[in-house]
């Protein structure tokens, strides 16, 4: 009889690890260090050791945990295997079989955006919905795709590569994945930082906010006090991410967008910047989608690797 199963979500610091019941309810949740040196050749076996040493702890056996999920932050396929995690020095290789082979249990990999993805279906923001997409805005745009219930991995585990949709001709900078316009050059907290300055070299309006020292958080703070300048940037960033969520409409025709990352706190308000400049370009089809901010935060991860493995 199962009756529990880990989640875990693979970060270039920390590895965030949770024990859950079937129910999806979490029963304990830790982290451990992320060693990545030599490869990142310690991460499986401390994550096996970390999961072993809870079931020691909780006097759990092999035989009561339906298997391991896991999140990381790269590429996978369908089949675990994943291509390439540049911060953790991995190169191609199988992570259902080397991490089943250490733990004995089954092992579900999937790329971590799309893992929280699937955990805020299952129980975060998109609770109610089997076709959503997850938006991240952080320091990057990351999107997780979902549909009938199911991560959208694509051919190289590659789906849901959102941010990186080009929505801007001209643009002189590079963006991290190495081209230029990218929907992360604008919609991230750099991204919106970045506007910011631009419109702040170029105006005589007042205004609090200081191009030397501007951050995501200053631009929304002023937007809601009523700044005119502030406006005029979330404005553009409204622009950008609703018209970049109305292409990704018109492909797979969602039933809510859920908006995360740190850049959502911000809260409603954000949300609505997107939605208006949504509405008049999307296809009819996609119009009454639902806009909801993420709830789970930091455990969307954990939460969605336990779904990976319960199916």
């Amino acid at each position: 009889m199962k009756k529990y199963c880990f989640g875990v979500d693979v970060g270039g610091t920390t590895i965030k690890m949770g024990l859950f019941d079937v129910d999806g309810n979490v029963l304990d949740k830790w982290e451990i260090v992320t060693r990545t040196e030599n490869g990142g050749v310690n991460v499986l076996p401390d994550i096996a050791k970390a999961v072993e040493d809870k079931m020691t702890e909780k006097s759990i056996t092999k035989e009561e945990v339906a298997g391991v999920g896991v999140g990381v932050p790269g590429p996978v396929d369908a089949k675990g295997i994943v291509h390439r995690c540049v911060n953790l020095g991995w190169d191609e290789f199988n992570v259902n079989d080397k991490l089943g082979q250490l733990v004995g249990m089954p092992v579900m990999a999937g790329n971590d955006a799309n893992v929280a993805a699937l955990g805020e279906m299952w129980k975060g923001g998109g609770q109610g919905h089997n076709d959503l997409v997850v938006v991240t805005l952080g320091t990057g745009v990351g999107g997780g795709i979902i549909i009938n219930g199911k991560m959208l991995t694509g051919a190289n585990g590659a789906g849901g590569e959102i941010g990186h949709i080009h929505v801007q001709d001209g643009e002189p900078e590079e963006c991290g994945c190495g081209n230029k316009g990218c929907l992360e050059q604008y919609a991230s907290a750099t991204g919106i930082v970045r506007i910011a300055k631009r419109i702040l070299e170029k105006t005589q309006q007042a205004t609090v906010l200081n191009a030397d020292s501007v951050t995501a958080k200053d631009v929304w703070d002023a937007v809601k006090a009523g700044d005119a300048v502030a406006i005029q940037v979330a404005e553009q960033f409204g622009k950008y991410l609703g018209e970049g969520l109305a292409a990704i409409a018109g492909v797979v025709n969602p039933e809510a967008f859920v908006i995360g990352g740190g850049v959502s706190k911000a809260g409603e308000i954000l949300l609505s910047y997107v939605e208006k400049n949504y509405k008049p370009v999307v296809f009819h089809g996609s119009r009454d989608v639902k806009f909801a901010l993420a709830t789970l935060g930091n455990d969307a991860g954990i939460f969605g690797a336990a779904k990976l493995v319960l199916g």
